[in-house]
């Protein structure tokens, strides 16, 4: 994989992985943190196996609804999880691909090494993805996401 077209988080979570899993495997849990506020997330679905689709709705201040639809491509619980956008539900590809996630989750001593490696079909998208904030969106959601899985 080119490195011009991946974008990259790495943190140390204080929490051990089977939470930063959970909270991104639970639906009730991941709309507590998965949009940078004062964003919301009013809907998850979330069928998390190899071929499963999610749908993840993300509201603006303002009400405007963004979905975004994607399919799982490898899932090990605990550890790795992959989906993308490239399909929507049961192989029907999207209209435009976007993106890949690849999360991964490694023990460090009952913390969570938690990587987030977002892979995009064209440079251009890359850019796109950073210009909307990538780093400042997905740091904050992190800080959202480390914050409710030490009470969980």
């Amino acid at each position: 994989m080119s490195a011009d077209r991946e974008l990259v988080l790495t943190r140390l979570i204080n929490a051990p992985r089977e939470k930063v899993y959970r909270a991104w495997t639970d639906p009730e849990i991941l709309k507590k943190w998965f949009a940078p506020l004062p964003y919301t997330t009013p809907v998850a679905e979330l069928d998390v196996r190899p071929g499963g689709a999610n749908l993840i709705v993300m509201r603006s201040p303002d009400g405007k609804d963004m979905p975004n639809r994607g399919v799982y491509l490898e899932v090990v619980p605990n550890e790795r999880l992959v989906f993308t956008d490239a399909y929507v539900r049961a192989w029907e590809p999207s209209e435009k691909p976007f993106m890949t996630v690849i999360l991964t989750f490694e023990d460090e001593g009952g913390k969570t090494r938690y990587t987030a490696r977002v892979r995009h079909w064209t440079v251009a998208d890359r850019e796109a993805h950073e210009k909307m904030g990538f780093h400042g969106g997905w740091s904050l959601c992190t800080d959202q996401l480390e914050a409710l899985v030490a009470k969980i």
